[in-house]
């Protein structure tokens, strides 16, 4: 009892701006630390997430503690519409808009290479679309000064335009590129993070039950299953359902990309692939997936409330959903016009956008899912350990 009166007090002093931490903390970082020792004198939030419960472990919120928590936020607005201590109320507690502003600073301070880690909050819809189309741009002009710009007899097989060799070349060193510099950044999260999350390593128990969360997107079910809020305090699953297919759709475009790439290396069996082949499936699917969820999120983001995230944010939000979108509008529309004369045309448009998703993926907002995953795996190892505190329980 005497260490919750002792909470309450902080938080009270927190409040009043009457609490410093003894750790050198950037702004974000620290109002996110203000806030979680309301939150942990209050509670009422305890269930609806893994943030809270992973919260009640602590009494003091350092640097690693609160990149931890901040990345376990999935930003579903409920805890905002149900705090009692939400702005107005002079303690202003706002945990998804805190919790958002420091998660863009992970990423920018696991950034490899550290200098490129500003182009997090560079990266916005107006860049995403211009790189795209300055690189679709490229490939059109170099199409028409060699007169292949329209029709040039491809007989539906863009790999008479553009070789599947030249095409490795251009894709391979730019995703690789990507795949280092998100991996280096996460591995270094995941050193910082460990020590402040029991210290002991991952198991498969632990994995097992992170991966299911991260699949289902459990934490975007506000807690109680209903859903969280987008516009209003109203509950919906409109926001999960539309991650899900962006999600799904993404994964399985990934699949047909990998499993033609086995089919020409492994079999010597050369695109392009007709129906009923498992590459054009998965490819068809995921296109149309990945169409109607990012169709969807795009929609949601611009109707969302201005108190749930960050709204500096926002135009790094749509420069990676336009992407998608586009990604998979120009794909699905350059396997609709394989046998016409525009093959040559969307082939260059829809190379120039995949090559501009995958220049972005490092500095943009796909990271949240890498390192949401890596938070939720840590969460999974600390909630297994005895609580520290004492106070309450997972």
């Amino acid at each position: 009892m005497q260490q919750l009166e002792a909470l309450t007090r902080d938080a009270v002093a927190l409040a009043n701006g009457g609490w410093a931490s003894p750790i050198v903390l950037s702004a974000p970082e620290a109002e996110v630390a203000r806030q979680m020792q309301i939150c942990n004198a209050c509670r009422y939030c305890e269930g609806f997430c893994a943030v809270f419960p992973a919260m009640t472990r602590r009494l003091e919120f350092g640097k690693a503690d609160i990149h931890f928590l901040s990345n376990l936020c999935h930003n579903c607005g409920a805890c905002l519409h149900a705090c009692q201590y939400a702005p107005p109320h002079e303690f202003a507690v706002n945990v998804p808009q805190a919790m958002a502003q420091v998660r863009v600073q992970t990423y920018v301070d696991y950034a490899w290479p550290p200098a490129l880690g500003r182009l997090y909050q560079r990266n916005g819809l107006s860049l995403s679309l211009a790189l795209a189309a300055g690189l679709a741009i490229f490939l059109l002009l170099a199409l028409a000064l060699n007169g292949t710009l329209w029709g040039g007899g491809l007989r539906g097989n863009f790999y008479n335009l553009f070789p599947h060799n030249l095409l490795v070349g251009m894709f391979a060193p730019v995703f690789l590129w990507a795949v280092l510099a998100l991996g280096l950044g996460v591995r270094r999260f995941w050193r910082d993070v460990t020590p402040a999350t029991s210290g002991l390593p991952l198991t498969s128990p632990a994995a097992a039950e992170a991966t299911g969360d991260v699949l289902r997107l459990k934490y975007l079910d506000g807690g109680h299953g209903e859903g969280c809020n987008n516009e209003d305090d109203a509950f919906t699953l409109s926001r999960r359902r539309a991650h899900h297919l962006t999600f799904y759709g993404f994964m399985l475009c990934f699949a047909a990309t990998s499993l033609a790439t086995v089919y020409h290396y492994a079999f010597g069996w050369s695109a392009p692939y007709d129906l009923p082949s498992l590459p054009k499936l998965l490819g068809a699917a995921g296109g149309v997936s990945l169409l109607l969820g990012t169709a969807g999120l795009f929609w949601l983001n611009l109707r969302r409330h201005p108190q749930h995230g960050d709204a500096a944010q926002k135009p790094m939000d749509l420069g990676f959903i336009a992407l998608l979108f586009f990604t998979s509008l120009s794909g699905l529309a350059l396997w609709l016009a394989r046998g016409t004369p525009a093959l040559a045309a969307l082939l260059a448009v829809h190379l120039g956008v995949v090559m501009a998703l995958f220049a972005t993926l490092p500095y943009g907002k796909f990271a949240h899912g890498i390192f949401r995953t890596a938070a939720l795996l840590r969460h999974a190892v600390e909630k297994r350990q005895p609580n520290p505190v004492g106070l309450g329980a997972d």
